[in-house]
């Protein structure tokens, strides 16, 4: 692979017009193809397998017309300071508000609070109205909106306390936004730095937006095709973005380590690619592997992801191998400092003691300290995820400032926290004598339940053959007493089956969450022994090695708890949660686990790629292992550091949002990405290999026959494309 990669480098750099215009043209027909695609279908979120998205796909099938995917607001009102609001002031300006809103596009029905049984809390100071929208959560137009919050503004110059709840005023995620543009800036800085060149810095991030903006164009292209929406490319943004910046960093850095010993651009171009472009194309193999198993989780939406997110990672790998080295054809020399271009050498040569090679001597001289440290202080951090509760965060984990969370707030007040996450007990009663006698049962059984304060009398589809009934519970929908609930139903259908004829199903978010926590807990190790798996193989080959791959997996699996510890510590105990903003702790989003594998396992394996195969590259042409570990950490340890700060900065920006969930992910992957990078990678990993020597590269001899010779540290290099003279180069730089 070496060899024909160091010739398609060469190729890039010669022919570097012609591959430069073949990428813009074809960045430009994804753009045209992308500006002339229909519109993508909403991919919702379905939870196929599950009994709560069962009872929602009947429910849409027996109550046509009921919006059961519609969009929803409730407006809460409070009377004034020892009012009520049936008080005759306070009832009209309520109903006034209540008339404004029904008035409003897109509004399906707004039912006055008062003429709805239950509405009004027992001592008469809250009361609440729903509104139901045609449009989908996330599609409600700007116009609605404001007049919603125009009317309960209204209602607050009344003298009234009102407050919107409900999912009416969420937002579909944008593609992109503030937090990527602080994190390219950041990048930037930490570029500059790195390479002490604005051109080399800039590179990495025209090639990254280039690959991402032509991975974007190509899923919106596509997106009516294979139902990818905007909500898909998410991850596909996030990642293109983080290895983008990163496979071109390391293709860049070995370019001018090339020069510092003295070699032509046109060789080093080649070299470059043929080393570090082989490390690319495995790193990135393990980051596709992680991605594309996301499809064995079970969710539409989370493989659709996975998927997107997978062909964006090709395209990265792609641009890093071709249009990198084409644009440092033009560069040449111009990406070394200038000191080092007046100079005739790069500013610090290859041999130079840095700080890589003196902390990987130190290693060298403590190995088993450094390699007992990192696991305690790894273990110590993870202790928290022994807590970890899984769960959807709503309205409740939502910042005070927001009308959602002071809604969630107030209804809890009036009408108890289980108001905030009511259950919705479906009754399929079709070809059932006395559907309303099985459905009365059910309601029966339901309401002797303990935790169970309340059930709404069932209500009818128009054929009669469907019943519908609500359950609020005591306790909050994020309490395990409320889980305990959703079970206790469930447990009960089967004895309600025989009894009645009827099918008991359970719905509604509240059992939707408890659902998606179940089956996301259930995949979790599928997922991971399926990743983890083929990456083994995969590193196997790489590195012609059974201890390496197995070294690289195990402290992968120990920076992804010890973060999720970080997280639980943080979100669910709430540790110096005030200081980024967290005002209510509660269960970890379901997802996050999920996510976090499937992204960290990605990077934390480049930097493994990156940093080990310069190590055994020094192993392979004649080096002690021990030196092998100094050479590697000379050349790579500075990039490797740079790459892991770029992608802290890039996800630590998401833990400024408000969104609860979009803040926990950002410190969830940064925490990951910290822990591994410089816990892992540069403490734990040098020690392991330096406790076991030459043995870490052992490979049994029938394995060695088995698995093909990738030469991904280009050892191969030498034989079959020596560099004579520069006189030789065609190119003049």
């Amino acid at each position: 692979m070496a060899t024909f990669l160091y010739s398609l480098g060469r190729w890039a750099f010669v022919r570097r017009r012609l591959v430069t215009f073949l990428w813009v043209a074809v960045l430009a027909v994804g753009g045209v193809l992308a500006a002339k695609a229909p519109a993508a279908p909403d991919d919702g979120f379905a939870m196929p397998g599950t009994e709560a998205q069962k009872a929602f796909d009947l429910m849409n099938e027996r109550f046509p017309g009921g919006h059961a995917d519609g969009a929803m607001a409730r407006l809460v009102f409070v009377a004034p300071s020892g009012q009520k609001i049936t008080a005759g002031p306070n009832q009209q300006a309520v109903e006034r508000t209540v008339d404004e809103v029904a008035r409003s596009q897109q509004v399906t029905g707004a039912v006055n609070p008062f003429k709805m049984q239950g509405a009004v809390s027992q001592d008469g100071t809250t009361a609440y109205a729903t509104v139901n929208y045609s449009a989908k959560v996330g599609e409600v137009s700007k116009e609605a909106t404001d007049t919603l919050e125009q009317a309960a503004q209204h209602g607050r110059d009344a003298g009234l306390k009102v407050e919107i709840g409900g999912t009416a005023l969420m937002a579909k995620p944008d593609a992109g936004g503030s937090s990527e543009a602080i994190g390219m800036a950041l990048s930037a800085v930490v570029l500059v730095i790195t390479f002490g060149s604005l051109l080399a810095a800039g590179l990495p991030l025209l090639t990254a937006v280039i690959g991402v903006g032509l991975g974007m164009a190509l899923i919106t292209a596509l997106g009516s095709t294979l139902g990818l929406s905007a909500t898909t490319g998410t991850l596909a943004m996030m990642l293109g973005l983080a290895v983008g910046i990163d496979y071109a960093v390391f293709i860049v850095s070995r370019y001018r380590a090339e020069l510092a010993e003295g070699r032509t651009p046109q060789e080093a171009a080649g070299r470059a690619v043929g080393t570090a472009g082989s490390a690319v194309v495995f790193a990135g193999l393990t980051v596709v592997i992680a991605l594309a198993g996301l499809s064995v989780v079970g969710i539409p939406i989370l493989a659709k992801m996975g998927m997107a997110a997978a062909g964006t990672v090709v395209i990265a790998v792609l641009v890093a191998l071709t249009l990198v080295p084409a644009l440092l054809g033009f560069l040449g020399r111009k990406v070394l400092p200038r000191k080092a271009r007046k100079a005739g050498a790069a500013a610090a040569p290859a041999a130079k003691e840095n700080g890589g090679a003196r902390w990987a001597r130190f290693i060298l001289r403590r190995p088993l300290a450094v390699l007992l440290g990192g696991v305690i202080a790894l273990g110590v951090l993870a202790a928290p995820a022994l807590d970890l509760r899984l769960g959807l965060p709503g309205d409740e984990s939502k910042p005070t400032s927001t009308t959602q969370r002071r809604a969630y707030d107030l209804l809890s007040e009036g009408f108890g926290p289980g108001f905030n996450g009511p259950l919705t007990v479906m009754v399929d009663a079709k070809g059932v004598a006395d559907p309303k006698a099985a459905a009365n049962e059910v309601a029966k059984k339901v309401s002797g339940l303990p935790g169970v304060v309340a059930v709404t009398p069932p209500m009818f589809n128009k054929e009669g053959d469907t019943a519908l009934l609500n359950a609020v519970p005591a306790t909050g929908p994020s309490e395990a007493e409320t889980k305990d609930i959703v079970h206790a139903i469930r447990g009960d259908a089967a004895g309600l089956k025989t009894a009645t004829g009827a099918t008991v199903l359970v719905s509604g978010t509240t059992a939707m969450n408890i659902d998606v926590s179940q089956k996301m807990s259930d995949a979790l190790l599928p997922y991971l022994t399926v990743v983890v798996g083929l990456a083994v193989i995969l590193l196997l080959v790489v590195f012609r090695s059974v201890l390496v791959p197995l070294k690289a997996a195990l402290g992968f699996l120990l920076s992804v708890v010890a973060a999720l510890g970080a997280v639980v510590a943080v979100f669910q105990w709430g540790w110096l949660a005030s200081l980024i903003g967290v005002e209510q702790t509660g269960p970890v989003m379901s997802m996050m686990p999920i996510f976090m594998i499937g992204v960290v396992f990605g990077l934390a394996m480049d930097y493994e790629v990156f940093l080990v195969t310069r190590i055994r590259e020094g192993f392979v042409h004649g080096e002690e292992p021990g030196e092998a570990i100094v050479t590697g950490f000379r050349h790579n340890a500075r990039v490797v550091t740079a790459a892991a700060l770029i992608m802290i900065a890039v996800f630590a920006g998401f833990i400024g949002m408000n969104e609860p969930m979009i803040k926990m992910m950002g410190l969830g992957l940064a925490a990951a990405v910290a822990f591994d990078a410089f816990i892992v990678r540069m403490a734990i990993v040098p020690a392991v290999l330096a406790l076991l020597g030459r043995r870490a590269w052992w490979l049994p001899r029938w394995l060695d026959r088995l698995i093909p010779d990738v030469d991904v540290e280009g050892s191969k290099l030498e034989a079959a494309a020596p560099e004579q003279a520069q006189a030789r180069e065609s190119v003049t730089v």
